[in-house]
């Protein structure tokens, strides 16, 4: 049985953790005072903010970064699961040098864009692309052109997952547990203020690895009329820290959405190119009728993709909707993915990552059992995570329910303060990059080992 943990050990930790942090980056902290003139709450982005200053970085290379104040990490973050090529891929860098004098944007297309349309149609088995700038392009761009496929407005998602900062799915993400209503019967609930509440009651959520419960909620919603025009998931989802799939869930799915005639959305933006060359699609065998990339994608440079069937995709060829943008495929952004996808995500790149990840989650379990912790480590191609609960989570109420959020606070500050740069925020997991080393790894391990003595002392 897990050791039942000391409460107020936690907290110390976190109060004598948190100041030693705040002692190792000032020079952040005056760069927090300079960036906040201008910069509404000193970052690019809300994810970017920390209290009570954000890290400020300034350089990244191979599997570490360097912060302002001089510190050196081995990076896990890795962009929120962006660099899974590492920091400055020489490979990467090589193609800009040459494309950057060739002109970096013209609003039209480039050779790089059939090149990398050819290459992900090979990997996901889906015909047609298109490219857009972000992860919350795509799945925007998705979920109209289900809406335009299949004439429905009514969108489902899953509870607890986040597919990007539009309104349809800024819905029913991160909400108190008392909230979230009858299992059978989620509320649908907006994340943040400013999203019209008539675009938050379009879009129903429905639990993870419950293939019956997404079926009745579908069934209810035709009776009223309101037939959903897609369900739009993670195959597995990266917004818990890491939840599989149990066996024959996604086959179920796709059973009931092709039913039904719901456009079935993969959002890959996490996974794909992450977990396998063809992300979740490739990884579980089952076959969307759209998916959604990004992050990975670009090698670094902002870039986005959707991927689909002949069927489906016809709306855009088309003309019927308009899927645009001006930078939607952008020649230094096609240039770094063209030889991201060629010369460094190989099939000898995805051998690679499946061996460190198991070597991180052998460790991370072995420390688990060696303190009689209260978790369980889990991975898939580079993502993975300690999971903080004394039951498996399979979906966001065992999540909200199970986890130990004190327990995620400590462990990144722990992490960040033992040179282990790590996403902050119980939700989020480590992503391994192909040049990450076996001495990376180790002082992974090496840390939580230490994190656990000290909880246990």
């Amino acid at each position: 049985m897990p050791v039942t943990l000391d409460r107020a050990r936690i907290a110390q930790l976190i109060e004598e953790q948190t100041a030693l942090l705040n002692e190792r980056t000032t020079k952040s902290k005056a760069m927090y005072a300079h960036a906040s003139e201008h910069l509404s709450g000193g970052v690019a982005s809300s994810y970017q903010g920390r209290d009570p200053w954000p890290i400020y970085i300034e350089s990244g290379a191979g599997d570490r970064i360097t912060d302002v104040d001089g510190n050196e990490f081995y990076d896990f973050h890795n962009g929120f699961g962006s660099m899974v090529q590492g920091h400055a891929h020489p490979a990467i860098g090589e193609a800009l040098a040459k494309r950057y004098p060739l002109g970096t944007h013209f609003a039209a297309a480039t050779e790089d864009v059939i090149d990398v349309a050819d290459e992900l149609a090979r990997r996901w088995g889906l015909p047609k692309w298109r490219f857009t700038n972000s992860g919350s392009e795509s799945t925007m761009d998705a979920i109209r052109i289900a809406r335009a496929y299949t004439g429905r407005d009514t969108v489902m998602k899953i509870f607890g997952s986040y597919h990007g900062h539009h309104d349809t799915v800024m819905v029913s993400i991160g909400v108190e547990y008392d909230k979230i209503g009858d299992r059978e019967n989620y509320a649908s609930l907006a994340y943040g203020a400013g999203i019209p509440q008539a675009t938050v009651d379009m879009t129903i959520a429905v639990p993870f690895n419950d293939a019956g419960a997404m079926e009745r909620r579908i069934e209810r919603l035709a009776e009223e009329g309101r037939l959903p025009a897609c369900v739009i998931m993670e195959a597995a989802m990266m917004n818990l820290g890491v939840v599989l799939p149990e066996p024959g869930y996604l086959e179920a799915v796709r059973e009931i959405t092709s039913k039904h005639g719901i456009v079935l959305i993969f959002d890959e933006v996490k996974t794909g190119l992450a977990i396998a060359a063809g992300g979740a699609t490739e990884k579980f065998g089952v076959t969307p009728d759209l998916v959604t990339l990004a992050k990975v994608l670009g090698g670094g440079l902002p870039s986005g993709a959707i991927g689909g069937s002949e069927e489906v995709m016809s709306v855009v060829e088309s003309g019927k909707v308009y899927q645009v943008g001006t930078y939607n495929g952008n020649p230094l952004s096609m240039a770094a993915a063209k030889a991201s996808l060629l010369e460094v995500l190989t099939p000898e790149a995805y051998v690679r990552l499946g061996e460190l990840n198991d070597r991180i989650v052998a460790g991370c379990q072995a420390v688990i059992e060696k303190y009689d912790l209260p978790g369980y480590a889990v991975g898939i191609g580079s993502k993975g995570c300690v999971t903080f609960s004394t039951e498996k989570i399979t979906d966001y109420e065992g999540f909200k329910n199970a986890q130990d959020a004190e327990l995620c606070d400590l462990a990144w500050l722990w992490n960040m303060n033992h040179g282990i740069f790590m996403t902050p925020g119980r939700e989020e997991e480590w992503t391994l990059s192909v040049v990450h080393s076996d001495a990376a790894i180790d002082a992974y391990v090496d840390t939580f080992d230490k994190l656990a003595a000290a909880l246990t002392a």
